[in-house]
């Protein structure tokens, strides 16, 4: 059917302003899809600046003159590079008991996250499968705690501890050991992320393991444990970096003690050893910065590798434990 010419041409207009207006949009929103990108870009490499500055700043700091830290530099200026890397790192470690201090981090670290995996495991598994009266406030009552900073417990477990005779000026090595590690064995967080993985694991499991003749002790270690081993292992490395950068509960546990840098942690060690220290004529003691840095580099970058190596894993792990509730 033949449209009237004056019908045509306004439809024709109509039809190239629509197409006007869907280009204008178009380039509107690729503008502001361009802008939000640069924003957002922006905005994560200032926030990765000033994270990674201050790791920077302590590798570098190890490699530069005690001069140049107290005037302030970003870069050694003074002396030879490779000649100031020998020189702190060498007087570092004759002066410092690096490894002593390391050994005592790993036993402590590897002590408390055997025991605290066990008691995890037993707890999640419990509150995921066990059914039994007040299960379900039980375990609301043990996630309220979460909200009770673990500062306001310091007093408490170290009455508790000098009551059991743990803390006393004949402490000993063991004694030192068991204090530092007794508090940490049993993590609310942890349970809890283990426990939602655990949930997430199909019922039918557990009644065709009851069919078969297995126990919960059998489908517990059988079953459970692999198919929830990505959070294991995130929990285990998560307690291992808990435990070796601990600092405050480590420092109180062993402050009575007669020889307490014997059982110092490296954390406590690098803020409380006077062998980072120098006297000047008048007899006072300063800090060697230098010396700092370099131990602090000698903590931090096992630390590092041990994320880099198994990042992974620990999103892996603290992904599916927020799968299901």
């Amino acid at each position: 059917m033949n449209r009237p010419a004056h019908i045509t041409t306004h439809l024709n207009i109509v039809t190239r302003g629509n197409r006007l207006d869907v280009n204008t949009r178009a380039k509107i929103d690729k503008v502001l899809h361009i802008t939000g990108l640069v924003i957002t870009y922006a905005f994560l490499i200032f926030a990765a600046f000033i994270v990674i500055l201050p790791f920077y700043y302590m590798i570098i700091g190890s490699f530069m003159q005690e001069a140049d830290l107290i005037s302030g530099k970003f870069w050694p200026v003074s002396g030879s590079f490779f000649q100031n890397i020998a020189d702190n790192y060498q007087n570092t470690l004759a002066r410092f008991d690096y490894f002593a201090y390391i050994g005592n981090t790993l036993i402590v670290a590897i002590s408390t996250t055997a025991l605290m995996l066990l008691v995890t495991i037993f707890s999640a598994f419990a509150f995921a499968r066990l059914e039994f009266k007040g299960r379900e406030f039980l375990f609301t009552i043990f996630l309220a705690t979460m909200m009770i900073p673990g500062e306001m417990m310091v007093i408490t477990n170290y009455n508790t501890m000098s009551n059991l005779g743990m803390i006393s000026v004949d402490q000993t090595r063991l004694q030192a050991y068991f204090v530092m590690v007794a508090p940490f064995i049993a993590s609310v967080f942890y349970i809890y992320l283990l426990r939602q993985n655990f949930k997430q694991i199909p019922n039918e499991l557990y009644l065709a393991s009851k069919v078969d003749g297995k126990s919960d002790w059998e489908y517990l270690w059988k079953v459970m444990v692999p198919l929830a081993a990505p959070t294991l292992i995130t929990i285990t490395i998560l307690s291992i970096i808990g435990s070796w950068n601990a600092y405050v509960w480590p420092q109180i546990a062993t402050s009575a003690s007669r020889n307490p840098d014997k059982y110092w942690l490296i954390s406590v060690a690098i803020r409380g050893t006077e062998a980072l220290m120098l006297e000047d004529p008048n007899g006072i003691k300063i800090t060697q910065y230098s010396w700092q840095m370099v131990a602090s580099t000698l903590t931090v970058v096992p630390l590092l590798i041990l994320f880099i190596i198994f990042r992974k894993y620990i999103m892996k792990g603290t992904g599916r434990a927020g799968i299901k509730g």
